[in-house]
């Protein structure tokens, strides 16, 4: 078996910590122990009902300690793992299950329709629900009656994880990760932030995006027995009551959880047990930082950076105040290598910012049929990440710009092309164009400017709701702009960057 067996390692960390209260969900606590034979059971389950190796399990779950478990057992049944975020539209799921040719989704009663809707016409084969079985639906109760199994033998390189993500146009992308690259990237994450003591841990993360997911893995790696209070979404109240009545004292976060905090009365809690919070996924305004310490003085904040296809993460500051730098993203995890280059790939000296890439056994295995495509992302074996950085002469990491279009609102990436495509859908819109706009609380917000046939009207709040409608939650434009004419280049393209000097 290889030594990077996902399932493997979390079956040696239970069997060096042995059995322990682990996580607490929802007014209960799982150990261990509980977590572990569930995994076990559902394994064999998967394995009985005839999921294969190397098939791709669809996982759309609202956080609970059964996503983790579920995880697990993929593993364990010698599948791999594609979750899916339950915010998105059903066009997307629908795409992502056909994309990825899986055989099996779990999901959860809100969002079985979805994925039964979504899986109409594709090469899934079985539907399993946290809730009670119906036609053509398993229950995953079902399953976990099974006797616990063996781990299935997988090889370091094989697919662990299909985690679907995108560029600034097109469509997502299924980015393939192996055993290997992400248990080396959470095991890097765990040397790199490891603080002896700090073992009450708290988490809003969705445990399916990349971020949630690696700081999960990096559990797996923990040298003493440690505690975690687990939230289905981010609640700024709930979050404050975890922290004073559990004595938290590490967590992870994206910015517009902190921002978030900011607006409570941070000040009536007891907050002194917080030490730590890594923060990821989206920039973080120095302000933020300096506001957040000077009212909850225990906590220092240290920021990372990352992307899905370096295995979630890459760079942090050290966990240690002396040596963080307030405003950067921190140095290299171990085995990870960081070079900033020109156009032509030639490497820049210190202080001039180029494109950062990255160089790790941690990164991805590659993008899901998309060999070309890997080909130039991951050329001389390094990620070219298509972010404008720049080091210090300490190797300190300093995010500049995005080179592509990208929008991350409050850690989430939305694609400004799916939005346009959206807005032209309606019947009044004849040209649109999507940028980001730096925002306090979110990092970006998504801001629209349209151009209207002529003869028609729509109202920009009607071109809200259209896209509220159709596109999922985090995606839609809070800002609309009706203007007589949207700027595009010579060859007839949206020109972004003018819409941005409208800004």
């Amino acid at each position: 078996m290889g030594e990077w067996h996902l399932a493997r390692i979390a079956e040696q960390a239970f069997e060096r910590l042995g059995d322990n209260e682990a996580l607490w969900f929802e007014g209960a606590w799982h150990s261990t122990g509980q977590l572990r034979e569930r995994a076990s059971r559902i394994g064999n389950g998967l394995v009985e009902l005839g999921v294969a190796p190397g098939d791709r399990v669809i996982v759309m779950l609202p956080n609970s300690p059964t996503v983790p478990v579920v995880y697990n057992a993929i593993w364990r049944a010698g599948a791999a793992m594609t979750p899916l975020m339950f915010l998105l539209p059903p066009d997307e799921v629908a795409r992502i299950i056909a994309d990825s040719e899986a055989t099996t989704a779990i999901t959860s009663p809100e969002f079985l329709g979805i994925v039964q809707t979504a899986a109409e016409g594709s090469d899934l084969k079985f539907i399993i629900t946290t809730g009670p079985e119906a036609d053509g639906v398993i229950s995953l109760d079902s399953l976990e009656s099974a006797e616990e199994g063996s781990i299935v033998d997988r090889d370091d390189s094989d697919l662990s994880a299909l985690l679907y993500t995108g560029g600034t146009t097109g469509k997502s992308k299924g980015v393939m990760y192996s055993h290997q690259n992400q248990a080396y990237c959470a095991k890097a994450l765990h040397e790199h932030s490891y603080i002896p003591g700090q073992t009450m841990g708290l988490s809003a993360l969705p445990l399916s995006h990349a971020f949630g997911l690696m700081v999960t893995v990096s559990g797996f790696y923990t040298k003493e027995p440690g505690k975690a209070v687990l939230m289905s979404w981010f609640d700024p109240t709930q979050w404050l009551e975890h922290v004073q009545e559990f004595k938290v004292n590490r967590a992870a976060a994206v910015p517009s959880m902190i921002q978030m905090l900011l607006s409570q009365p941070l000040e009536d809690y007891d907050l002194s047990s917080w030490e730590f919070v890594g923060v990821g996924a989206a920039p973080l305004a120095r302000e933020v930082i300096e506001q957040f310490e000077r009212r909850v003085p225990s906590c220092k904040i240290y920021e990372g950076y990352g992307c899905t296809e370096s295995g979630g993460g890459a760079t942090a500051n050290p966990p240690d105040p002396e040596r963080r730098k307030v405003g950067s993203v921190g140095v290299p995890w171990p085995g990870y290598e960081l070079k900033i280059v020109k156009e032509d790939d030639k490497e820049l000296p210190v202080g001039e910012p180029g494109e950062v890439c990255i160089k790790s056994p941690g990164l991805m295995k590659g993008y899901w049929k998309s060999e070309e495509l890997t080909d130039e992302v991951m050329r001389g074996g390094w990620l070219h990440t298509g972010d404008v950085g720049r080091l210090d002469e300490d190797g300190y990491l300093y995010i500049v710009d995005r080179i592509k279009d990208l929008i991350i609102r409050g850690g989430f990436n939305v694609y400004p092309r799916d939005v346009e495509d959206c807005l032209l859908e309606h019947p009044a819109v004849a040209v649109a164009g999507v940028v980001g706009k730096p925002d306090e609380k979110y990092g970006e917000e998504v801001v629209a400017f349209v151009q209207l046939h002529p003869g028609k009207e729509a109202t920009p709040e009607e071109l809200i709701e259209h896209c509220k409608a159709k596109i999922g939650g985090y995606k839609y434009p809070r800002v609309v702009n009706v203007v007589g004419y949207v700027p595009l280049t010579p060859v007839g393209k949206v020109d972004r960057k003018a819409i941005r000097a409208m800004l």
